[in-house]
C-alpha cells in the first residue's frame, strides 16, 4: 500500500518534490514544500485512485530545540497533516516546513471544511498563520492571551512564571474583550430589515453535558445558525504532556475523556512501547481489552441515559447510572480505582488480576443482559422519544467523512468501520464481535448503535472471562515502567533501577510514532515524538470529540431549539475531550 501511493504522487507531482521520511510505525510520511501542499491535499483527497477522504488530524511541532531529526529538511515549524483512506485501510501523513518567528501558508479550508477548527487551533496554539481562512481567531484560549503556548519558549508551569494579579486596567480589558459581536463570529443579517435574533445556550447549562457554549441565530424558534464556542475546559493536556516524563503522564491522559478511564491510557502506552520496542505478554493485552470494554460500557449507560434525559424521559437515567455504579465496583476491585484508575502501564498493566474477579465479572455478564432488554422496551420503544429522534441531527457517510465523524457516529449512517476490527491492537484480532451499523445517521440510530456495541463489549468481556491466558502482567523490557515488583527487592541496582525509572522516566529512543484505537466516542490517537529524552518532545492528542462538534451548525441549521438539545445529546462528547 505504501509504495503505491508513493509511486502514485511521484509520477503526479515528480519525485524531487517530495523527501520521504522513514517511520517505525510505517505510516507514508512526506515532507512537502508549502507552494505544493494545498494540491497535493487535494489530489489525495478526490483524484487519486482509492482517495484519502478524511482529514483525520492537523497539527504542528515546533522544531527549534530538537536536536534528533534524522534525513529531514531544516525547519522552525513543522505542520503535519494527517488523512485517512477508508478503501485503502491506510493512513498518509503530509509534512510542510515551516522557517521563521510568524509562518504562514494557505489554508486548507476549501478542501475539508473540518480544517477550520484545527487551523485556528494550530494558530491559538502555535502562532502559525493561515492565509484565506474564514474566521482565524483564538479556539481554546481567551482572544487576550499573550503568546502561543505549545512553542517551546512558553512556560508549562506556574512556577516558571510571575504571580497573577487581576489590575482594574485588566479586568475591564478581559470583561470587553467577552462582548459579543455578531459580525465577529461570521454571522450575517438574513435581510436588511431584519436584526439578530440571538440565544446564547451556555456555557452552563445541562443540555451542552459540560462547560460549552453555542450562540444560536434564531427566527423565532428555528434555527437559521449555531456557532459553537469552545475552550473553556482546555487543560493544556498536550503541554503537559511534554514536561512529565514518560511514565507520570499516564494519569492526565485519564482526564481527557474523563468517562472513558482506562482507555485514554491504552492508545498513550501503545505509542509509547512502539517506540521502546516493547513487547506486552499476551495475559496483559487481554487485561487491558477486558478493562477496556468495561469502561466502554460504562461510558455508554451515561451517554444512554441522558440522552433520554435530555429528549425528556427521566426514570432511565437513575437506573443506568445505578448499573454503571456496578461496573465501577469491578473496576474498584481490579484496579484500586473508579472512575480515574490510570492503571495501564508502559509495557502492561499496574498489577495482576485479584482473587475471585472472574466472580465479579460472571455475575456482572449475567445481571446486565436483561436489564438492557427492559431499557429497550422503556426507552428506544417509547413512542415520544422516537419522535423526538427519528430523522433528526442527521447526516450521511460523506457528510461525516469530511467532517471527521468516527465511532458510532460514523457507523450510525452505515459504514462498518472499526479500528478493533480493521486495524486490531491488543490482541483484539482474537476475539469474536460485531460491529453494529445503523443507516439514517440521525440520533435515534446513534443510540441504538451505541446500545448494541454495548452487547459486543460484553461478548468481548466474556471472551476474556473464558480464555484469560497465563503468564506475565508486564513485560520484562529494560525500558517498562515500573519494572515489575518482585524485580526491584533483588539487588540495589535493580532498586536503583526502579527508582530512577520511576521518577526521571525511561529514556525512550528517538523517534515518532503514532497509534489509534477505538474509544468509547470513536477514534482517539496518540502521536509522540521522543527526541531521545525522559520526556516526549511532542505530544499530540487526536481526540473524537473535537471533530463532531465542530459538524454541529451543519446539522442544526433550519431545526428547533428542540431538535438541537436532542442533537447534542445524540453526539456524545465529553467537554475534556474537545478541549484537552
Amino acid at each position: 500500500m505504501a509504495s503505491s501511493i508513493r509511486e502514485a504522487l511521484y509520477q503526479q507531482f515528480d519525485e524531487a518534490n517530495f523527501i520521504l521520511q522513514e517511520t517505525g510505525e510505517g505510516v507514508p510520511t512526506f515532507w512537502v514544500k508549502k507552494r505544493q501542499i494545498a494540491a497535493v491535499l487535494r489530489y489525495l483527497k478526490s483524484e487519486v485512485e482509492r482517495p484519502y477522504p478524511m482529514l483525520y488530524d492537523l497539527t504542528a511541532i515546533d522544531e527549534r530545540v530538537r536536536t534528533h531529526r534524522p534525513g529531514q529538511p531544516e525547519s522552525d515549524f513543522t505542520l503535519v497533516y494527517h488523512l485517512l483512506s477508508f478503501d485503502r485501510n491506510e493512513d498518509i501523513r503530509l509534512k510542510v516546513p515551516l522557517h521563521g518567528e510568524s509562518p504562514s501558508l494557505p489554508t486548507i479550508t476549501s478542501i475539508w471544511p473540518a480544517a477550520n477548527w484545527y487551523e485556528r487551533e494550530v494558530w491559538d496554539l502555535f502562532g502559525i498563520n493561515f492565509e484565506g481562512h474564514p474566521h482565524l481567531r483564538r479556539i481554546l484560549l481567551p482572544p487576550t492571551w499573550q503568546g502561543h503556548p505549545l512553542r517551546k519558549d512558553h512556560p508549562a508551569r506556574a512556577t516558571e512564571m510571575g504571580p497573577f494579579h487581576l489590575s482594574e486596567e485588566k479586568q475591564q480589558r478581559e470583561q470587553e474583550a467577552l462582548r459579543f459581536k455578531p459580525e465577529d463570529w461570521g454571522m450575517k443579517r438574513t435581510a436588511k430589515s431584519t436584526d439578530f435574533i440571538f440565544l446564547n445556550l451556555g456555557p452552563n447549562h445541562p443540555s451542552v453535558h459540560g462547560v460549552f457554549r453555542i450562540v444560536l441565530q434564531l427566527d423565532g424558534e428555528e434555527i437559521v445558525d449555531a456557532v459553537p464556542d469552545i475552550g473553556y475546559h482546555h487543560r493544556a493536556a498536550e503541554k503537559m504532556g511534554e514536561r512529565q516524563s514518560w511514565h507520570t503522564y499516564i494519569p492526565y491522559t485519564d482526564r481527557v475523556d474523563y468517562l472513558g478511564g482506562v482507555m485514554n491510557n491504552l492508545p498513550y502506552v501503545l505509542a509509547v512501547e512502539q517506540l521502546a520496542g516493547i513487547q506486552v505478554p499476551e495475559r496483559a493485552k487481554v487485561i487491558r481489552v477486558m478493562l477496556a470494554e468495561l469502561f466502554r460500557i460504562a461510558s455508554h449507560l451515561v451517554f444512554y441515559g441522558t440522552f433520554a434525559q435530555d429528549v425528556g424521559q427521566l426514570s432511565p437515567v437513575f437506573y443506568m447510572f445505578t448499573d454503571r455504579e456496578r461496573v465501577f465496583d469491578i473496576i474498584e476491585a481490579i484496579c484500586g480505582g473508579r472512575m480515574h484508575p490510570n492503571w495501564f502501564r508502559i509495557g502492561g498493566v499496574a498489577q495482576d488480576l485479584p482473587f475471585a474477579w472472574k466472580r465479579l465479572i460472571r455475575n456482572f455478564l449475567h445481571y446486565l443482559p436483561p436489564r438492557l432488554d427492559e431499557y429497550d422496551k422503556i426507552t428506544m420503544q417509547n413512542r415520544i422519544l422516537k419522535k423526538r429522534t427519528q430523522g433528526v441531527g442527521s447526516y450521511t457517510v460523506a457528510e461525516a467523512i469530511e467532517w471527521g465523524v468516527t465511532g458510532p457516529g460514523l457507523r450510525a449512517c452505515g459504514l462498518e468501520w472499526d479500528l478493533r476490527k480493521q486495524r486490531p491492537y491488543s490482541g483484539y484480532e482474537q476475539f469474536q464481535f460485531d460491529i453494529p451499523i445503523a443507516q439514517h445517521g440521525d440520533c435515534y440510530d446513534r443510540c441504538r448503535v451505541r446500545i448494541e456495541e454495548m452487547r459486543q463489549s460484553l461478548r468481548i468481556i466474556k471472551q476474556c472471562l473464558d480464555h484469560m491466558p497465563a503468564g506475565p502482567y508486564k513485560a520484562d523490557h529494560p525500558l517498562t515502567t515500573p519494572p515489575r515488583k518482585e524485580h526491584t527487592m533483588h539487588d540495589i541496582e535493580t532498586l536503583i533501577s526502579h527508582f530512577l525509572s520511576v521518577s526521571w522516566g525511561p529514556v525512550i529512543p528517538a523517534g515518532e510514532a503514532c497509534v489509534s484505537i477505538e474509544a468509547t466516542k470513536g477514534n482517539n490517537s496518540y502521536y509522540l515524538i521522543s527526541d531521545g529524552q525522559t520526556q516526549p518532545y511532542r505530544v499530540r492528542i487526536r481526540t473524537p470529540s473535537f471533530p463532531h462538534l465542530q459538524m454541529i451548525p451543519l446539522i442544526s441549521r433550519g431545526a428547533m431549539v428542540p431538535d438541537l438539545i436532542a442533537t447534542l445529546g445524540s453526539i456524545d462528547f465529553v467537554m475534556a475531550d474537545v478541549d484537552r
